[in-house]
Order: C-alpha cells, then structure tokens, then sequence
C-alpha cells in the first residue's frame, strides 16, 4: 500500500488520559509536543477511558481546568469504551483505545510517560513497516526450572496465530537467550490504520490471557500481556526489529522517562532542562503542582536531589539498584 508523501501526510499520535498520575503525565507530554517544533499534520489525542462495569470509579479527567489546559496545548480529548480490560489491566487502554481513533489514518502512539524532545516529522515513519521500542529488557518470559524454555514458550504463540516463527528470529543472537526472539517495550508503535492494528491486538490478547497455550501455564502475564502481543501483531503485519534508524525515538526526538524519579537519575542534561522548561509557564504549574509528586520533584527541587545522587556517566548497571537508592533516600514519588 504506498504512503502519500511523508512532508504532507497528516499522522494521529495518541497516548492515554485519565484520572490520576495519568492526566499529569499527559499534560507534560502534549506540552512537551507542543514545544518541540512538530507540524499541525501531526495532531494529538488524549484518548480517555470511559465509566462503566470494567471501572470501580470513573476513570476520565475531571478536573475542568486540566482539559482545559490540554485542549490549549493541542489536544483533542477522544473518549472510548472498556470493553475488555478496564481497572483489572489498565494497560489494555493502549489496545482498546486504538479502536477509537479515526480509521484508514495513520497513527504512533506513545506511553504518556515520554517528552517530545524534537520534531517528530524528522522520524522517518513507514507505516506498512510497524515496530515498537526496542529500549526493552527481558522482562518476559521468566523461565522455570524444568519449565519450556524460550524457543518452546515464543513458538507456541507463533503457531496459535498460524505465524512463521523462524523468520522473526534474531540469529546474530545465541539460541535460548531473550534477544534471540522479537520482544518489545510497548512505550511506543505505529502503523497505516489504527482500526487493523488494534482489532488484531485485542483478538491477540484476548485469545493468550482467556486460553494459553500450554507452554505458557506457567507463566505471568500481568502486566506482560500487552508486551507479549504486541511482536506477534508486529510480525503479522509485516513489521519487525530495525524499520526505524536507531537513536531517534527513545533517543534524540523522544525519551521514554516512565517516572519522575528515574527521569532526573539517569537520563541526560538536556531531557532534564527540557521537562523543567515545559513545566515553568504558569498555566501549566498551576496544573501541575496539584499532583504531589510533580510539585515535590519538579518545583520544590527533589528531582535535583535525586539527580545528585548518581554520577549520570557511571550508573548503576541494573535498575533495580537506582530504584534501591531513590527509595533509601525517600525521593521515590510517583
């Protein structure tokens, strides 16, 4: 299917909003896009889960003056239906949501916890090549002992979707180590049509979380569920590893912070001036220091002293052992 051309093409960027740490997160990012020099051909929604029986309280952004503020900085608020996953997983917004958006458009969408540090349209999207964050560890599968190994857990979903599998390996790498097989962090995808990806998506992690291949009996998938659909649904859809040149999202246009806290521990000078750039103008502060953790972090300095723990040219190798040090200090808010 060919593209129209990149320079005019109009691209929808979704991420999640709702109550909570979300809606603050949200602010940050839109601000964050607004700020970075992207064209209007790249339009913003905050797509907002709805009230019903999979939510204990209602889950949209009820503060008047926060949708305000986002409708300010760009952003159209797009509300949809949990039909599926709701509070039990919260992560299947990024799959129901899809659903919503305008179909046949092209779309990425990101984790609400990213800045946008440059111009997105500098990102050479091909949408019928989807792939997703490659800024991943291998959180899953955890093998057992006597359980399947790799090789035996990643086939078994393959061949339920009727997938080839040997074409989706990595054989640079070793057989039986977790980069040898396609995994992902879902912080960030794209594709040509939001209706086509999500719908494949959902029918994915519906059919791995209601009936598991046997291999998998043994395994958790919360909250691995979303990242252990998404390499099937990429591989589906003619997508893989490397269909974006390395060092631009998750690097130079994007960084997926994913907290407050590890934001000022570890990420480079230039992200750290950027969030505190985006959130001095007054309308947004007022917004923001309304959540606590944004106000003890970015406002009443925390963030520097958590940024003064660590020397951000030798951290520590694992980050549980910055996670250790944030939380011994009292500095973990979020």
């Amino acid at each position: 299917m060919a593209q129209k051309d990149g320079a005019s093409q109009r691209v929808n960027v979704v991420i999640n909003g709702q109550s909570g740490r979300l809606s603050y997160e949200a602010v940050l990012f839109a601000a964050s896009l607004a700020a970075s020099g992207t064209p209007e051909r790249f339009r913003l929604f905050v797509a907002e889960p709805q009230p019903g029986p999979l939510w204990e309280r209602d889950p949209r952004i009820r503060d008047p003056d926060l949708r305000a503020l986002l409708e300010r900085l760009g952003a159209t608020i797009l509300p949809f239906e949990s039909r599926h996953f709701g509070q039990s997983y919260p992560h299947g917004n990024k799959i129901e949501a899809l659903l919503a958006l305008p179909e046949g458009a092209p779309f990425v969408f990101f984790d609400a916890d990213t800045l946008i540090r440059d111009d997105l349209s500098r990102v050479p999207f091909d949408f019928d090549r989807p792939t997703a964050s490659m800024r991943r560890t291998g959180t899953w599968p955890e093998l057992e002992l006597y359980g399947p190994g790799y090789t035996a857990i990643w086939k078994s979903l393959y061949d339920r979707f009727g997938l080839d599998f040997e074409s989706s390996l990595d054989l640079d790498q070793p057989d039986e180590y977790w980069q040898r097989y396609l995994y992902f962090n879902a912080g960030f995808f794209f594709y040509r049509c939001p209706r086509v990806f999500g719908q494949r998506y959902l029918d994915y992690a519906l059919d791995i979380r209601d009936n598991p291949p046997e291999e998998l009996l043994l395994q958790s998938l919360d909250p691995w569920l979303d990242q252990v659909a998404l390499p099937l649904v990429i591989h589906s859809l003619g997508g893989g590893r490397g269909t974006l040149p390395d060092g631009l999202l998750d690097g130079s246009v994007s960084c997926h912070y994913r907290t407050l806290p590890l934001l000022y521990a570890r990420e480079e000078q230039a992200v750290v001036d950027l969030l505190e750039e985006i959130a001095a103008p007054n309308r947004v502060k007022k917004i923001l220091k309304q959540y606590d953790p944004f106000k003890r972090l970015i406002y009443q300095g925390r963030g520097q002293k958590v940024r003064a723990l660590f020397d951000q040219n030798d951290l520590p190798r694992r980050e549980k052992a910055i996670r250790n040090r944030i939380k011994r200090e009292g500095f973990w808010l979020r």
